[in-house]
């Protein structure tokens, strides 16, 4: 039914950016671990996001892509979390337990400051969606309400 799309794709879009926060929190509390299950310190998380698009066949996509609509199942989802294996910073630091044979410790390669900037961005993009439910759900609210008069 058309009139809610823009519910599916922002609830969609709810769901993508809940994930994103959940992982970004899970970066913020592994900032300072050295040691993990797979060996070594922890490794940056980040989410891999593509569009939720229904496929009725490549004519379909084609001319759907063309008019620029929306239909039902659009919107977002996302399809791996995916590790950052750059290296982290070595520090000094002979007594760590997680010190190598030269005395050095791989940190995780976590800058907080990006991370928190990342969070406020999936907040406020979680916030528009919601802000898009709430405006769809009061349009309908007043068609309904124009239709009993």
């Amino acid at each position: 039914m058309g009139m809610f799309l823009g519910i599916d794709a922002a609830a969609s879009g709810l769901t993508a950016e809940r994930l994103r926060m959940d992982v970004i929190s899970n970066n913020i509390a592994n900032a300072n671990t050295t040691r993990t299950d797979e060996g070594g310190a922890y490794h940056r998380r980040y989410v891999v996001f593509e569009p939720r698009v229904k496929d009725n066949g490549p004519f379909q996509s084609f001319l759907k892509k063309a008019a620029n609509k929306l239909e039902a199942g659009d919107g977002v989802r996302a399809i791996r979390i995916e590790s950052d294996n750059t290296q982290g910073p070595l520090v000094y630091d002979p007594g760590h337990p997680d010190a190598n044979a030269d005395g050095y410790v791989e940190r995780p390669n976590i800058n907080v400051v990006a991370e928190m900037v990342d969070m406020i961005t999936a907040s406020r993009a979680y916030e528009a969606n919601t802000t898009t439910i709430n405006a769809a759900k009061a349009m309908v609210t007043k068609a309904l309400e124009m239709g009993n008069k």
